[in-house]
């Protein structure tokens, strides 16, 4: 199964501090099962559901139940062995899907690095500038105490390609986030080992983390 979450921030414009939306997309499921999905449905959810998420044991299996007309969406997690299975209900938010949908637009620059390293950085300051030059991408920090400067140039010759940082610059781009927004999205980090972030001056960022599993029949 393969699927993705993509989460955008503003540079100027109020970010979605309390929601997220999540875009169903077909896949492919195991040998023997049914999978029935409806093209774009958008659920808009608390980011507390994290607490939630945390009831869920690292084997288990997690069905996601929501219809478009219903207000709350179903969480059912299940133990590989059946013996245990759990479900949570909670309460969507009212969000302008079309307002929140990702645009498809060509990004002036596109970064691909270490999850957990763009998360590291996210964790320092309480706001950041991204800067993409021919030189690689400059993460430059700020809060009361100092300023830190982090540059990763472009690698992708390394043994784990988990491990590589990759550029792509059509256009120099520098924006600036707050960071207390920014780190409610790499809390996706332990989703995936990479994580893509599209930038462009005119648009928001796109934080992406691309989810990659098999399930055997």
């Amino acid at each position: 199964m393969r699927t993705s979450i993509a989460l955008r921030l503003g540079s100027h414009s109020r970010p979605w501090t309390r929601a997220t939306l999540l875009s169903w997309r077909s896949y492919c499921g195991p040998k023997g099962s049914s999978t029935t999905v409806r093209p774009n449905i958008s659920m808009g959810m608390n980011l507390n559901m994290a607490k939630m998420l945390r009831c869920a044991g690292n084997n288990d299996i997690i069905t996601v139940k929501g219809d478009d007309g219903s207000d709350t969406v179903t969480f059912i997690f299940e133990c590989p062995t059946q013996d245990k299975i759990s479900d949570f209900e909670m309460k969507l938010m009212d969000i302008d899907s079309e307002h929140l949908g990702i645009p498809e637009a060509e990004y002036h620059a596109i970064v691909r690095m270490p999850s957990t390293e763009f998360a590291r950085i996210c964790s320092i300051g309480d706001t950041v500038v991204i800067s993409v030059t021919k030189e690689g991408v400059k993460f430059s920090t700020k809060d009361d105490i100092g300023t830190a400067n982090i540059v990763c140039r472009h690698n992708s010759s390394v043994n784990k390609p988990e491990e590589a940082t990759t550029v792509e610059m059509n256009e120099p781009v520098s924006l600036t986030f707050a960071l207390r927004y920014m780190n409610s999205f790499t809390k996706a980090a332990p989703l995936s080992n990479q994580v893509t972030i599209s930038l462009s001056n005119e648009l928001p960022v796109v934080v992406e983390y691309k989810i990659a599993g098999r399930m055997d029949s």
